[in-house]
Formats: structure tokens, C-alpha cells, sequence
């Protein structure tokens, strides 16, 4: 659980007053937060349409640069191989930063810049996706027994709506409650609030400037 103390044991560890880890250490935080923003940068679903269309994900569908669009309008099998990918990267920085043994604050911030990398990435002009599959990974691998009770169920509501919104919803608004009945502690609750909520604001501001424009 990321305590007061850990979260200043995290601190210290950013801006190198911590005496445990040393430069090493410092240097190994960083390196693992800037690799977390350019492996959640890797512009997946651009590439998929680019190999198998010649388009930019970007002007077609619904302009997402998300599995989701890529599902709608490439294909079920390249939106999931995409959706898995995005997913991949995040569970994958995830462990990259618990194997490297960093305190959970830092592995919880590298989380959350693989979430902002995907969707504001370096590598497409800082125009990406919402972040929903690169949350999903990060939370199967920081609450994974929730997450599998959760599967079953937010697949069944996918395929009857046929749509992500519902069945996302549904997820995100459960996902804290089946957190707090297996005692996960508050902190990853409160983390797997917040990245949905950043997903939430993300979609916000990029459907806002439509919707004003066609008002």
C-alpha cells in the first residue's frame, strides 16, 4: 500500500534526496517514467490503418486513434490485435517498474504517464487515443483478481450493445466496489478511479470542440 511514506520515499527518489537509492537509483525512476510515455506513445492503431487501409485513423470513423475505431472501421480482428496491444504496453511498464522494485508511487506514475503518452503521444503530434485498453492492462496487472470477475460480464454487455461506452461504464463503475469487497487497498481504488476519469476527460475535450462547432 503507497503510504504517506512511501509516496515521499517516491520523492525523494524523483528528485534524488533520497540516500538509499543513490544516482542509480534517481536515474532508474526516470528512465522507467520516460520509457512509460514512449511505450504508451507507440501509435498502434496508426500504424494498423496505415498498413491495412493507406489512411490516417485519425480522419476516418470517428477520428479516435483508439482500438475502438479501428474496430469500426478496419475489422473486429485488427480492433482487438490493436486493443490487446494498446493493453500490452500498459501491463507491461506496470511490471517493468515493479521488477525494477521501485516504490509503489512510481509504479503507480508510470501508469498514469502511459495513459497520457497513448493519449497525447510524441510520435502522432500529440493527437492519440482515450486510453481505455492501456488503463485496462494497468489495472489487470495492479487489481488483477477484480479485473477477471469483471471480464466476463463487461464482454457479454459489449456484445449486446455492440458498442465500448456501456460496457466501459460499467466496468469502471464496478470496478471500485469489487476492489473494496476483496480489501484491495484505498490507494489502487482511488487509482482506478482516476484513470477512467482521465479517460473521461480526455473524450470530453475531444468531442467538445465538435459539438460546439456544429451548434
Amino acid at each position: 500500500m503507497a503510504d504517506a511514506a512511501d509516496l515521499k520515499s517516491a520523492g525523494a527518489i524523483l528528485v534524488g534526496s533520497s540516500p538509499s537509492p543513490g544516482t542509480n537509483g534517481v536515474k532508474m525512476a526516470w528512465l522507467i517514467i520516460i520509457v512509460s510515455y514512449l511505450l504508451g506513445s507507440l501509435p498502434t492503431s496508426y500504424l494498423a490503418a496505415r498498413f491495412l487501409r493507406g489512411r490516417d485513423i485519425r480522419q476516418i470513423g470517428d477520428e479516435n486513434a483508439g482500438a475502438a475505431n479501428v474496430y469500426r472501421e478496419l475489422g473486429p480482428a485488427a480492433g482487438v490485435v490493436v486493443g490487446i496491444i494498446d493493453a500490452a504496453k500498459g501491463a507491461l511498464i506496470i511490471l517493468i517498474a515493479q521488477v525494477a522494485n521501485m516504490p509503489q508511487a512510481v509504479v503507480l506514475i508510470t501508469g498514469a504517464v502511459a495513459v497520457i503518452g497513448h493519449n497525447w503521444p510524441v510520435f502522432l503530434g500529440f493527437r492519440g487515443g482515450r486510453g481505455v485498453s492501456t488503463t485496462i492492462g494497468i489495472l489487470f496487472v495492479l487489481v488483477t483478481i477484480p479485473m477477471l470477475i469483471l471480464t466476463l460480464p463487461t464482454i457479454l454487455i459489449l456484445i449486446w450493445k455492440r458498442n465500448v461506452t456501456p460496457s466501459m461504464a460499467f466496468l469502471f463503475i464496478v470496478l471500485p466496489l469489487v476492489d473494496w469487497w476483496f480489501k484491495v487497498p484505498a490507494v489502487l481504488i482511488a487509482y482506478g478511479v482516476a484513470l477512467p476519469a482521465l479517460i473521461g476527460i480526455t473524450t470530453y475535450f475531444r468531442t467538445r470542440p465538435k459539438e460546439l462547432h456544429q451548434a
